[in-house]
């Protein structure tokens, strides 16, 4: 069991512990922890497109169900069924055009935190990619076109500074280096003024 001490939240909990060799499992500890720092420094999620994304998925998933069960069989509903699989395709379009234009690689979208003066949150996103050890974090502007909005920021660094031998996520350096890049939007965003 670890104690955080300090600014960090003041509670025990058992150590963070990945398999080294899942590549996915990796990023999903570390992202995980992200959107923890994140939220502790006193930015709330913003969950407006992932409700957007499964109010799409509910849609295409009773498309789906009513092609399904409709009560009659095949020679009789076939121009329905048609209507059916069109409505499927053009709604796993809208679904892959959000994700491939509005989320892209976001791990988490946030609000303004409380008592800002900017009407912008943070977009934090992440890329490990397959057959490397090079973790990029960026932190930007949620809306770059706003008048608050600050220059984005990143860091690109090995994962093998944050684990140990056996898989265990040392969260004491990585919260130290994603606090840090925390510090330097703010410095971004205070030169830019």
């Amino acid at each position: 069991m670890q104690e955080k001490k300090g600014g960090d939240m003041a509670t025990t909990k058992s150590p963070k512990k990945t398999n080294l060799l899942d590549h996915s499992s990796i990023k999903h500890i570390l992202d995980e922890s992200v959107t923890e720092i994140v939220k502790s420094r006193g930015f709330i999620e913003d969950v407006r497109l992932s409700n957007v994304r499964l109010f799409v998925g509910t849609i295409i998933i009773a498309i789906a169900l009513v092609a399904q069960f409709y009560r009659k069989k095949f020679p009789e509903n076939r121009n329905f069924l048609i209507g059916c699989i069109i409505l499927y395709i053009v709604f796993n379009g809208i679904l892959q055009l959000i994700i491939h234009t509005k989320e892209k690689n976001a791990i988490m979208f946030t609000h303004p935190p409380a008592g800002s003066f900017t009407t912008t949150g943070l977009v934090v996103s992440s890329k490990l990619p397959r057959f490397s050890d090079m973790y990029t974090l960026t932190i930007a502007s949620a809306d770059p076109k706003s008048v608050s909005a600050k220059p984005p920021v990143e860091f690109t660094k090995s994962v093998t500074q944050w684990f140990t031998k056996e898989g265990v996520l040392v969260e004491g350096l990585f919260w130290k280096d994603v606090e840090g890049l925390i510090k330097d939007y703010d410095k971004e965003a205070k030169k830019s003024k």
